[in-house]
């Protein structure tokens, strides 16, 4: 089984610059040859609108999202934005979704976070069919849809790239078995070794030539700074560590020993003294850092591993970020 061909992307919107001032920016990713664009969606800008710009901009790059969660769309509108940005970008997005944690859908959404796992692969599922234009009907775990038929014509007879944002085992699998790949982040280079087989392994039946793709969203900072790095890299592992999805992540990575302290003093509320119990070593595993050179190094390593897409998320740590986007371009 052969792998897909290496891409490069970038997150967007970028960091601290206004929406509609980063049109000069998106059009130097894709005249730097970066192939595409990955948009995020948690307390900050929606998913689909920036990739929807970035559309128009940079007509060449693939827009994909990382992630939308499952949770917070009902299934027809879920179905009507996807569906509207592949018509808008024929051939040219991928949708990536993804459970996103308890605390974005519970605490800040009012919703239930029942059922993750089923929740992922029943939207796969419907999305499949939906997006052919057929008529609803169905009675998913945790929602459901009847007599919607969408409204919009999605190239390729509905046919859009589904990726599932995966951390353990089971969401691996299901990647691998039902949709055209993953996306992992928050992991080091070494523990794609771990992950990507496991993807992997699900399609050594399947009759594509290909293998899954394997996108990761990898945390940069290419600066020097070692002392600031440490010290912002440590809030930003902190803040998505303390998830429990993600402490169950890494706890099957490995990393329970390693944590255990941090996540004691997380939950009594000792916020400075969780984030001193990080390890330096943590930090250089999690974070891209150092000269331009050292951090391609590092996204190599990422690659060698199994990562087919590698997507680079700039950390706002004190750099020229304009300047960092033509440092990190492919070669």
């Amino acid at each position: 089984m052969t792998p897909p061909r290496r891409r490069y992307g970038m997150t967007i919107p970028f960091d601290d610059v206004p929406l509609a001032e980063q049109r000069d920016w998106i059009v130097e990713l894709e005249d730097l040859g970066y192939t595409d664009v990955w948009s995020s969606e948690a307390n900050g800008a929606d998913a689909f609108t920036p990739l929807a710009l970035a559309s128009v901009w940079a007509p060449s790059l693939r827009l994909g999202t990382a992630i939308v969660p499952a949770y917070t769309r009902g299934p027809a509108l879920l179905a009507q934005q996807v569906a509207t940005l592949a018509a808008a970008a024929p051939g040219r997005f991928a949708f990536g979704l993804g459970t996103s944690s308890d605390v974005i859908v519970e605490r800040w959404n009012g919703l239930e976070f029942d059922d993750p796992y089923y929740r992922v692969r029943d939207t796969v599922r419907f999305l499949r069919s939906a997006l052919t234009g057929a008529k609803t009907n169905g009675d998913y775990r945790g929602f459901a849809s009847h007599g919607f038929r969408l409204g919009v014509k999605v190239p390729d007879e509905g046919r859009v790239p589904i990726f599932v944002a995966a951390l353990r085992e089971g969401m691996l699998r299901l990647a691998g078995r039902e949709a055209d790949g993953a996306i992992i982040n928050w992991l080091s280079a070494n523990d794609v070794a771990t992950v990507a087989p496991i993807v992997q392994a699900q399609g050594q039946s399947d009759v594509q030539s290909e293998g899954k793709e394997i996108v990761a969203r990898i945390f940069v900072a290419p600066t020097t700074d070692r002392d600031t790095v440490m010290a912002l890299g440590r809030y930003a592992i902190a803040a998505y560590l303390s998830v429990p999805v993600y402490a169950e992540f890494h706890r099957w990575l490995g990393r329970g020993e390693q944590l255990a302290e941090m996540w004691r003093l997380w939950a009594d509320g000792d916020r400075q003294g969780a984030l001193a119990a990080i390890p330096d070593s943590l930090v250089d595993e999690l974070i891209v850092w150092g000269t331009p050179e050292q951090c391609r190094e590092h996204l190599d390593r990422y690659v060698d591993n199994g990562v087919t897409t590698p997507v680079i998320a700039l950390l706002p740590f004190g750099y020229d970020q304009r300047q960092a986007i033509r440092d990190l371009a492919p070669r």
